[in-house]
């Protein structure tokens, strides 16, 4: 093995932080050849989630076009990884009945790559890792040169996820926030106003105020801002 990878693999096994942990994957796989490496874990699978993390350098709108299409709930290579830990090269064939994704792809530069999933023993966690670039197909022997590297990546990325994902679970569940708080501070983080927000949930400005500070109190926050913000960090909205 080349030294640079001994050295930096090494740094990998050892980092107990998830975001530092992604970057030295980036920056491994940018030095074989690939200009794209997502991340994805999830509480439940990836169309219906409780809970996620998503790392990734994908072109810029990627993420927003892809949850705004619903892609997840009929993506080839989420139904594969669901099922199976054995990893899919992307190819024209796989995607024949989602024709607009591929396309999608092929448009952002994500055309050659390749996706595997890491399940953990519950069943509860799924994470999806994926390396891709715009130019030159992968080939059988590429594939399975790097292979070792992805599966030991995926795994020790998973190893953070998961625990960076049941410590949000715990926080969230600490707060008990209603569903209807939660709808409430949903709708405000969309920049929504009280009165707004009363007319979407039929409810009273007064009754959509009382829910913010109520979800403050909860929150051990002194402000809306505040409390949306808190939301998103523990994974509520």
């Amino acid at each position: 093995m080349e030294k640079w990878k001994d050295l930096l693999l090494r740094k990998l096994s050892c980092e107990k932080d998830l975001q530092t942990a992604y970057r030295l994957v980036l920056n491994f796989f940018n030095n074989q050849g690939f200009e794209y490496c997502a991340f994805a874990a999830y509480l439940g699978s990836p169309d219906k989630h409780t809970s996620k993390v998503n790392l990734n350098n994908y072109p810029y709108g990627w993420d927003r076009l892809y949850e705004q299409n619903g892609y997840a709930s009929n993506d080839p290579l989420v139904a594969h990884c669901n099922q199976s830990p054995l990893p899919i090269l992307w190819d024209e064939t796989v995607f024949a009945q989602t024709p607009k994704l591929w396309r999608e792809l092929n448009r952002q530069g994500l055309k050659y790559g390749w996706t595997q999933a890491v399940h953990d023993d519950q069943g509860a966690q799924c994470s999806l890792f994926s390396l891709a670039r715009t130019h030159c197909p992968i080939d059988i022997e590429e594939h399975y040169a790097n292979l070792g590297y992805a599966i030991f990546a995926s795994q020790k990325l998973h190893a953070l996820a998961s625990k960076k994902l049941s410590d949000a679970v715990a926080v969230k569940q600490n707060y008990h926030l209603s569903p209807r708080e939660i709808e409430v501070l949903r709708w405000s983080a969309e920049g929504k106003t009280a009165s707004e927000v009363g007319r979407i949930l039929c409810l009273s400005e007064r009754t959509v105020n009382f829910h913010v500070c109520s979800c403050m109190r909860k929150l051990n926050v002194s402000n809306k801002i505040s409390a949306v913000a808190k939301a998103a960090q523990i994974h509520v909205i």
